[in-house]
């Protein structure tokens, strides 16, 4: 593993994008990978723009298939704005419901879509949570995290 931090943005209504992003912290503790967490709604774009780490997404989906209210203006200023964002590194864990199959995870779908246009490199395969499944999202982001992501920072 080369880098030495991980930058774990979340975007959540309910607080489960956040349960998932503690517990994945929670692991790279566990390897000597240090980690910030940081509320999307509690930040500005420079936190992105500036960052020197990989990032991680986790990305709840609210509504009829929108980025979380608390990432809107996150979401809608790093759209307007459009920075070259071709040295960062992300990942994306997704929570959606299967039962919204139209709109399934659209949260984090849409900032995937939107950091690819800028130019971001995704390390891995993104993971879309089906919280109809019965499984609880922070156990199945660490196992994904670890099958995926941790080799590939």
């Amino acid at each position: 593993m080369n880098s030495e931090k991980l930058l774990i943005l979340v975007a959540t209504m309910t607080g489960t994008a956040l349960m998932a992003a503690e517990d994945i912290a929670e692991y790279c503790n566990e390897i000597n990978l240090d980690t910030d967490i940081i509320e999307i709604d509690n930040s500005d774009l420079d936190i992105l723009i500036k960052a020197k780490s990989p990032v991680l997404i986790c990305s709840s989906t609210y509504g009829q298939g929108d980025v979380p209210d608390s990432a809107q203006d996150f979401y809608n200023k790093l759209k307007e704005l459009s920075p070259d964002l071709s040295h960062i590194n992300y990942a994306l864990f997704g929570l959606g419901d299967m039962t919204y199959r139209d709109t399934f995870a659209y949260g984090g779908k849409k900032f995937s879509n939107l950091l690819d246009s800028l130019n971001a490199t995704k390390i891995g395969d993104a993971f879309y949570h089906d919280a109809s499944d019965g499984s609880l999202p922070e156990e199945v982001a660490v196992e994904w995290f670890k099958n995926n992501i941790k080799e590939q920072l």
